[in-house]
């Protein structure tokens, strides 16, 4: 399973847009907005929809997929005390926050760019509840459910109970095994309402493919449910199944990494609207070396090889394609490479290693198809970086696949050899770079 972390935002907005759905009973008072500035913050405050932003009392604090911003002194709820941050409060700190360079307690170092404001919620220590879900292993899910919501859970994480729960398990046997594992510190007149939104926060948590939803805490009161913290990652290799319900999700850098490529999010836009999976992460955009490796374990098999025998500086690029793409999907995969790898020159030459092992169930010839009609459009191009191409594949029709790839080399005057799976996966990095 891939995960991919979501904003605390985006998260909460999936939680509005399904509520009614799943948690009927309860009402999600929902008001947030996601802005990158103090000025963009103030444009909102003068739409009708967004009223509140002048007339509440205010919390802002960073979306960047960190947590612990409370001890990393990132959260503005008090200027002289708790809720009474205004609007023009909160946009001044926003700008304040995002004009240099922020360290958090881990060492972590990055620039802040967005943040989400919402309004203050006054509630007390004992309205505030933790649950999460996440997905353990092929058999079972594990819920976590705790009467200590707050900063301190962890501190806490002996009063957290943590249900196993199998995958294949009924709705009537989930439900009984929530209602049977109630934290017994949560007050008597809460646990049916408790327990209700526990049973609904799983099915929400299984249906919309997360693969960890914590909130900490929610608040409850009276029929009002309210999310005052969240951290979400989505399982992407269901993006493709999943656009009506997420809608128009977006998968951010985390804080102190460096911002994707053009190229690496039209790949992962790629792989969100495909079956298929397709990865793509630039590593040294002038590097000599670079791989369009079908499979996630070879794509790691050949990256190991080629920073053994090469080193990490000559590696251009790591990545797959791999789970049955179309033929449209891999030319468009192949152009990317190609077109990044004719970039810049080296006097040294360029190595392309289109690499794999025995696929399973990938027609080699399909996706071979789309490789070769992205090679006639930058035959050209890869001839003139002086590249020589070196292909081993095996699996479904790759006789063909090979065959067909080999004729086209010959009809572009592509520098290139081909090898099926009698030559041992990773011995075309020791012959392209024995060559060199």
């Amino acid at each position: 399973m891939a995960q991919r972390a979501i904003r605390e935002y985006d998260g909460k907005r999936l939680f509005h847009d399904h509520w009614n759905e799943y948690f009927k009973g309860l009402n999600y008072p929902f008001e947030s907005v996601l802005v990158t500035s103090g000025d963009e913050l103030r444009e909102l405050a003068k739409k009708p929809e967004y009223k509140w932003l002048n007339e509440k009392p205010l919390v802002a604090k960073p979306d960047m997929l960190f947590g612990k911003r409370g001890k990393n002194n990132l959260v503005l709820f008090k200027v002289n005390k708790p809720g009474d941050v205004t609007l023009e409060d909160a946009a001044k700190w926003i700008d304040e926050k995002r004009s240099g360079e922020t360290t958090l307690l881990s060492g972590q170092k990055g620039v802040l760019t967005h943040f989400i404001v919402e309004p203050f919620t006054p509630h007390t220590q004992e309205e505030e509840y933790y649950i999460a879900a996440t997905t353990f292993d092929e058999n079972d899910d594990v819920l976590y459910m705790s009467a200590e919501g707050g900063m301190e859970v962890e501190e806490n994480w002996d009063k957290v109970t943590e249900l196993k729960i199998p995958i294949n398990a009924s709705e009537e046997e989930v439900n009984k095994l929530i209602e049977e594992n109630i934290p017994k510190d949560i007050p008597e007149d809460r646990k049916k309402q408790f327990a209700e939104f526990a049973k609904a926060f799983y099915k929400f948590f299984r249906d919309l493919n997360f693969a960890y939803l914590e909130i900490n805490p929610i608040v409850l009161q009276g029929d009002n449910a309210y999310i005052l913290d969240l951290v979400a990652r989505l399982d992407d290799t269901a993006g493709f199944m999943m656009r009506d319900k997420w809608g128009d999700i977006e998968f951010p850098t985390a804080f102190g990494m460096e911002e994707k490529s053009p190229e690496e999010e039209a790949i992962a836009e790629a792989d969100a609207k495909s079956g298929a999976s397709l990865k793509l992460t630039i590593l040294n955009p002038k590097g000599r070396i670079w791989t369009m490796v079908a499979g996630g374990g070879a794509s790691v098999v050949y990256a190991d090889t080629i920073a053994d025998l090469a080193g990490v500086a000559d590696l251009a690029n790591y990545g797959e394609y791999s789970g049955g793409p179309t033929t449209g999907e891999t030319k468009f995969y192949a152009e990317t490479i190609f077109d990044l790898m004719t970039r810049y020159p080296d006097e040294r030459g360029k190595i392309l290693i289109i690499g794999g092992a025995i696929a399973n169930f990938t027609d080699v010839a399909k996706t071979f198809t789309g490789i070769i009609q992205a090679l006639e459009e930058y035959a050209d191009k890869l001839k003139e970086h002086n590249t020589k191409i070196y292909v081993r594949r095996g699996g479904p029709n790759y006789e063909k696949g090979l065959k067909d790839i080999k004729e086209a080399a010959e009809r572009l005057g592509l520098d290139m050899e081909v090898y099926g799976p009698e030559t041992h996966i990773t011995d075309i990095v020791r012959m392209a770079l024995e060559e060199k």
